[in-house]
């Protein structure tokens, strides 16, 4: 059993983590805390395979827990999970080595696509021979491999988020704007949105000339 810490502020949404984590098979809850020092309280004591780490805590911002994880020595792998859309945060958590990057709202199945793909990459983590074991394991963490050359998981699923909470749909440049990315980028990812029937393209008319290009999730995103 992989053996998880929930690290939440909010009661509720920390409650409905527990449920979420406990009905993907191979995880058990080994405990639920509200804050980046009970956190580090509860590590010190107990040790995890995993922490769902709310970034946004009332004592202290959760990379500063990640910080104090490493400095420690504890060996936990960590999902992040945040309201921020800042492609800055992401990186910063990136670079502190955090394993996956979930946005606030999210669903069970987001979740439990996270949670598989961390298991699996447990169950690939053995010996590595060559390069290509190396790309296979980092891939099956990051959910790279199916996605086209230079287009990173994470910030799709931010590009995704995005466009969720928007509801009635955005333009490329809007998108780009709210996610801090250029609009090029932006229309690169809402395209692969589009591609894989993940959101659709509205046409939006109104001032003169070509109608501006609108994206939206479709109903089962």
């Amino acid at each position: 059993m992989i053996s998880v810490l929930v690290v939440e502020d909010e009661e509720i949404t920390a409650e409905a983590n527990r449920i979420y984590v406990e009905r993907v098979p191979g995880f058990e809850v080994a405990g639920v805390v509200r804050s980046g020092g009970e956190a580090l309280r509860f590590l010190r004591a107990t040790p995890v395979d995993l922490i769902l780490l709310d970034l946004y805590l009332p004592d202290m911002h959760g990379l500063e827990v990640i910080r104090a994880v490493r400095a420690a020595g504890l060996l936990c792998d960590v999902i992040a999970i945040t309201s921020a859309r800042d492609l800055a945060m992401v990186r910063s958590a990136v670079s502190l080595g955090i394993s996956q990057y979930l946005l606030k709202p999210f669903t069970f199945t987001a979740l439990h696509e996270k949670l598989e793909r961390y298991a699996r990459f447990r169950q690939d983590a053995g010996q590595i021979i060559g390069q290509g074991d190396v790309d296979r394991v980092l891939g099956t963490l990051r959910g790279t491999s199916r996605l086209p050359k230079g287009m990173q998981q994470d910030t799709l699923d931010a590009v995704a988020a995005e466009l969720s909470a928007a509801g009635e749909g955005m333009s490329a440049q809007a998108l780009g704007t709210a996610a801090g990315m250029s609009r090029v980028t932006a229309r690169r990812y809402l395209e692969y949105l589009v591609e894989i029937g993940s959101a659709v393209r509205l046409p939006r008319y109104g001032g003169v000339g070509r109608p501006e290009l609108l994206y939206r999730m479709t109903p089962r995103s």
